[in-house]
């Protein structure tokens, strides 16, 4: 938002005044807040930091000591930088002593040759300011606007990061927990350069939030990042990648970059021919100002040794680097970060009134939002009776993986499924809540007369008749009371989940048909399994991304593989004994746990398993 001090050099009302660095161009690139005119020594003791402090220099101490305390109250409190006047207090350049301590302390220190109005210069800086202020509102509205547009839209994920690239100009990833990538826009990049070995490069992004945010940036890899999530439960991050240095418009025509020349180690600045305005009659040899010093002399009477000035073209491509992004590229991250959270609450349903009603209940008893007496109420005033009931979760879904979720035959085949099961509710004569529970599958809570199992046998046939083997029906333990409503709908899904891939099965999938690798598939989307496989496997992770012909996360799969049994496992691994054991002992250094105990090699390996079904 705010321009630097080599940019405030480079404004005319500056460079009619003849410029010269004298010390702290390291700090040329700081911001300026203000600026500040003033004739005192004790002026610090007014400002707040981020200043251009303005002076001739007739109030400053005539001392050593009084000039060296002057400029280090200055740096102390912040000040961006010092220019002095010359003419009135100091003639040829300024002391000695005074340049000395602005180097030491890295503020930039400028001499002003030529006479020149600080008011002209104060206006010029306070003009960019302001303009670059107003920008930066009009920019922020633009992105409040977009994205409240996108959420009232109910806008895809992959729409929300396209529009968040567009706006910023700058590639945008949206990944899971895994590191996975869920969308993503390369900005015009080649998107095989930006996502090829993402999750390696993901997890060497090491962005930590600043202040009281949850926005962080890693200016070694690039990558704004800021989670991704809502109610307390972040599901994924988004990362935008600004690089830390961009080319300064306009600024490389006028001032060069600071250097060290190889062969004295002295610190060189280039500056640019005078504008226009300036007469010829003014300019010295070569087009340099007058009164200054051939480059055969370079070094001023009374500037600190090692400093010099050359007059040379400076470098059009000059890139000023900078380290931090905009304030808006924050917000811009944050507004689409807050729009896809919003966006994975929002459930937009087009049927009808009542089946908007039994998606309500059904939705109330997974994520709790309804007390289940207030279910149960509801539930009663349709008709359904879920008190003092055998209630049992099922979940239907297509075996037809081709109806792609979203399509319109994918929504016109989830509507034909809802409607088929009430129906075979009715046909078996037992009621329930049924509604789609995702894009893919249709849920009923079943309150079972009779006995359980004849009741869903019942059901399932009049749901497969005319539909043999299209259909995958998956069953939760039946329960008792409403208030375990919710883990017989959520195994049932899992199950249902699970058991797709097996072609044949019995008619209703249940838990005893489900195993292990067959859990963790169905719990793949759960950000706690995620979260799990890194606290596990991350720093191995980690240690592998580092070390690509080394990594040892093979080891660690060949060893529980083999039932822990190290000498059957280095065979398998084609490595010595010796090797072998060596390579164990590094992971359990690098994980912090101990190869010995089962507990821990059982949580590694339900690590790997959920590692391979999150990666496909």
């Amino acid at each position: 938002m705010f321009p630097t001090v080599r940019e405030v050099i480079a404004l005319d009302p500056v460079r009619i005044g003849a410029p010269r660095l004298v010390a702290g161009e390291s700090g040329l690139d700081r911001p300026v807040r203000w600026v500040h005119s003033a004739e005192v020594p004790d002026i610090a003791t007014l400002l707040r930091g981020g200043e251009l402090v303005l002076t001739t220099g007739i109030g400053l101490p005539a001392d050593d000591a009084g000039v060296r305390a002057f400029v280090n109250d200055l740096a102390e409190v912040g000040v961006s930088g010092l220019i002095v006047e010359l003419g009135r207090r100091y003639t040829a350049s300024v002391p000695r002593v005074m340049a000395a301590a602005a180097q030491k302390a890295g503020l930039p220190l400028v001499e002003l040759r030529r006479p020149t109005p600080f008011v002209q210069i104060t206006e010029a800086v306070h003009a960019l300011i302001v303009d670059a202020q107003l920008a930066e509102l009009r920019a922020t509205e633009q992105i409040h606007q977009r994205f409240t547009e996108l959420s009232v839209d109910g806008a895809e994920p992959a729409e929300v990061v396209h529009q968040a690239a567009q706006l910023a100009g700058c590639p945008v990833v949206l990944e899971n927990l895994a590191r996975q990538v869920l969308a993503y826009d390369a900005a015009g990049d080649r998107a095989e350069m930006l996502l090829d070995g993402w999750e390696q490069h993901s997890r060497r992004i090491k962005a930590q939030p600043s202040g009281s945010g949850r926005t962080g940036y890693d200016p070694d890899t690039g990558w704004l990042v800021t989670p991704v999530g809502a109610r307390g439960q972040d599901w994924g991050r988004l990362l935008l990648r600004w690089p830390a240095s961009g080319t300064a418009r306009g600024l490389a025509a006028s001032v060069g970059p600071v250097r060290v020349d190889a062969g004295s180690g002295a610190a060189q600045t280039t500056w640019p021919e005078h504008p226009a305005g300036v007469g010829s009659a003014e300019r010295g040899e070569a087009g340099r100002p007058a009164g200054s010093q051939a480059p055969a002399d370079r070094s001023g009477p009374g500037g600190p040794p090692g400093l010099s000035v050359s007059w040379e073209e400076p470098d059009a491509g000059l890139a000023t680097p900078s380290s931090t992004p905009p304030t808006r590229l924050i917000i811009l991250l944050e507004r689409a970060a807050s729009t896809l959270a919003l966006g994975r609450l929002i459930r937009r349903d087009a049927e009808g009134l009542e089946r908007q009603l039994h998606g309500t209940l059904l939705s109330a008893l997974l994520d709790h939002s309804l007390p289940v007496s207030e279910v149960a109420l509801r539930a009663a005033a349709l008709g359904i009776q879920l008190e003092r009931r055998r209630l049992v979760g099922v979940v239907v879904r297509h075996r037809d993986e081709s109806l792609a979720a979203g399509t319109e035959a994918g929504q016109a085949a989830l509507r034909d499924l809802a409607d088929a099961v009430s129906q075979a509710l009715r046909e078996a004569k037992q009621t329930g809540l049924t509604s789609a529970v995702d894009d893919r599958a249709v849920g009923a809570l079943l309150a079972v007369r009779g006995e359980e199992e004849p009741a869903l046998e019942s059901f399932a046939a009049a749901l497969r008749r005319g539909r043999a083997g299209t259909l995958l029906i998956a069953a939760g333990s039946g329960v008792d009371s409403l208030r375990e409503a919710r883990r017989s709908l959520v195994e049932a899904r899992q199950v249902a989940e699970a058991a797709r891939h097996d072609p044949a099965g019995p008619d209703v999938h249940r838990l005893p048909n489900v195993g292990l690798p067959g859990l963790l598939h169905l719990l793949r989307d759960e950000p706690r399994l995620q979260t799990f496989v890194e606290r596990q496997l991350g720093a191995l992770l980690a240690y592998d991304a580092e070390h690509r012909k080394d990594a040892l996360l093979p080891t660690l799969r060949v060893f529980l593989e083999h039932g822990r049994n190290k000498s059957i496992a280095a065979g398998a691994a084609h490595l010595s004994r010796p090797a072998f054991y060596e390579r164990l002992a590094r992971i359990e250094r690098i994980l912090g746990v101990d190869l010995d105990s089962v507990q821990v090699c059982l949580s590694l390996h339900v690590a790997l398993l959920a590692r391979d079904v999150l990666r496909g």
